[in-house]
């Protein structure tokens, strides 16, 4: 297993210049940050680096200026709400490369922070151009990833200054990363995997590499659906992709090849309308009205889940298994991740997630601090979960 370097490995950092990739893409109201929560997950490096000596920059984008600044796209009250959430003072440069980028780097001591300006204010970020690397590394000595969010994309600074700096994992990207090995490349036996979510067709990626990997998936959510109409099974009105099921018939039978069990729902929460306190009967899946939507599962589908948590060792995450934002729509995602956390703390269970809903979903449970680990990457925990390169992880992956 490919080891990456991480802090531990960088040395004595003090007086040098650390060019920290963090992704501050937060969410902004009238230029005020109304959640902080990406900026809190990188303190614990911010402040050893800063501990140790170092001189930090931080580098960050913001929304998609396309090249050019955008007054209403700059990162200053960023950096502001990141001196509130560090308790000293955050100083900010007006560009991230060139002379004020320079100037304000040359006024830092040892241990401060400053924040360079959004990175997407230039096209050669997300052109990865080689002109561009270079200005931003004229200003660091050591290049720090913290953006596993940003890592499935080759831009200059989430993976083109991996190349000319020396380069390093934060406290955050090595947590996701042990997390991520945990999951997938090294994990404890047997796995099995829920993957829910609305449609077949986002996923069918993901779905073909989850089952040369694991040894049980479990199918939840709309894109069960899709399956059980490949199967010959009736279901209403509820959504369904059935142009898509020939492509769920090849997953079951890439299963099969691989030995991988296939879960789908026995029995569905039916409702004729989406919307709160709908009246809504459980059916088994072979009896689905005609004029019903399937939107939950049933609690005997909750049974098959929790019985193969409990035969698993390691859980992989992605997707809620019901239209768990309404009630009473959300009691099959709400239990299956209140037993996968009871297990996990129990200590018989490493269990890892990640995905926009799947966040929600857990959070809505009240279990994300009893999972192992709830990656809030989005796009790049999905591509890792796809078995896809990501080239912001590659290039911090030691050589030989």
């Amino acid at each position: 297993m490919t080891r990456f370097r991480t802090l531990d490995d960088a040395g004595d950092l003090k007086g040098k210049r650390v060019l920290v990739r963090v992704d501050f893409n937060v969410p902004m109201d009238q230029g005020r940050v109304t959640d902080a929560t990406r900026i809190l997950r990188v303190l614990p490096t911010l402040n050893e680096l800063s501990a140790a000596g170092a001189k930090v920059i931080l580098l960050a984008h913001f929304g998609r200026p396309k090249g050019k600044p955008v007054p209403s796209e700059s990162l200053r009250p960023i950096a502001e709400a990141t001196a509130a959430a560090l308790g000293r003072p955050v100083a900010f440069a007006e560009d991230c490369v060139g002379e004020k980028a320079a100037s304000a780097v040359s006024a830092l001591k040892d241990g401060d922070v400053l924040m360079l300006e959004n990175t997407r204010f230039h096209a050669g970020e997300e052109k990865n151009d080689a002109d561009f690397v270079k200005a931003l590394a004229r200003n660091g000595d050591v290049y720090v990833n913290e953006a596993f969010s940003a890592a499935h994309r080759a831009h200059a600074s989430t993976e083109g200054l991996a190349h000319v700096l020396p380069a390093y994992a934060g406290r955050l990207m090595q947590a996701e990363l042990d997390a991520l090995t945990k999951g997938l490349e090294a994990p404890a036996r047997p796995v099995v995997a829920i993957v829910g979510g609305s449609k077949v067709s986002t996923k069918i990626d993901l779905l073909k590499n989850l089952v040369a990997k694991v040894d049980a998936l479990v199918i939840g959510g709309g894109m069960a659906n899709t399956f059980l109409h490949a199967a010959g099974l009736g279901v209403g009105k509820s959504l369904c992709e059935r142009d898509l099921a020939g492509t769920a018939q090849a997953i079951i039978e890439a299963a099969r090849e691989k030995n991988c069990a296939i879960i789908l729902p026995v029995d569905g929460v039916v409702a004729e309308e989406f919307k709160a306190g709908a009246p809504h009967h459980t059916y088994g899946v072979d009896a689905i009205p005609e004029t019903g939507m399937i939107l939950d599962i049933g609690s005997l589908s909750v049974d098959r889940i929790s019985a193969a948590i409990d035969d698993a060792r390691t859980l992989v995450w992605n997707g809620p298994v019901g239209a768990f934002e309404i009630a009473p729509f959300d009691q099959g995602t709400v239990a299956a991740a209140r037993h996968a956390a009871a297990r996990t703390k129990a200590g018989k269970l490493v269990s890892v997630a990640g995905g926009g809903d799947t966040v929600a979903a857990l959070n809505h449970a009240g279990v994300s601090e009893d999972f192992t680990y709830i990656s809030t990457a989005g796009g790049a925990f999905l591509e890792w979960l796809e078995g896809k390169p990501l080239p912001g992880v590659d290039a911090l992956r030691q050589k030989g």
